[in-house]
């Protein structure tokens, strides 16, 4: 899917870039990732249209958009780091949502110096 240069998205992603700030960068989780909380009395779970808030009472709470469809949510980096107790990133993690990427890419980024087979190069 390609994004216009003056969508929601490429506007949020061009202020964290020019402000060194990656806490605005969005991560994309599974919907079921709130089944969790929905029964459990210490945990309120509420919604408009296109934006919810996790609150576990008396600690923490978390806001989140809901994309078209009501399939994916999706949270700041930030937040998720600054607002969950690692338990809870734990559990957000298992429910990762994002599209098809090349996995040999993601191991140089985990490993520096990462050395990768990866076939001949060529030109684009």
């Amino acid at each position: 899917m390609s994004i216009n240069e003056a969508s929601y998205e490429a506007l949020l992603l061009k202020k964290a870039l020019a402000q060194g700030n990656l806490q605005l960068t969005p991560i994309f989780f599974d919907i079921d990732v709130l089944d969790k909380y929905r029964s459990v009395s210490w945990f309120s779970l509420i919604r408009s249209n296109t934006i919810g808030r996790l609150k576990r009472e008396g600690s923490w709470s978390l806001d989140f958009g809901i994309s078209p469809g009501e399939k994916v949510i999706h949270v700041s980096a930030g937040d998720i780091a600054d607002r969950l107790p690692p338990d809870e990133q734990a559990h957000w993690i298992k429910h990762l949502s994002a599209p098809a990427m090349s996995q040999n890419f993601m191991k140089t980024r985990l490993t520096i110096g990462a050395c990768i087979d990866d076939g001949d190069t060529r030109k684009w």
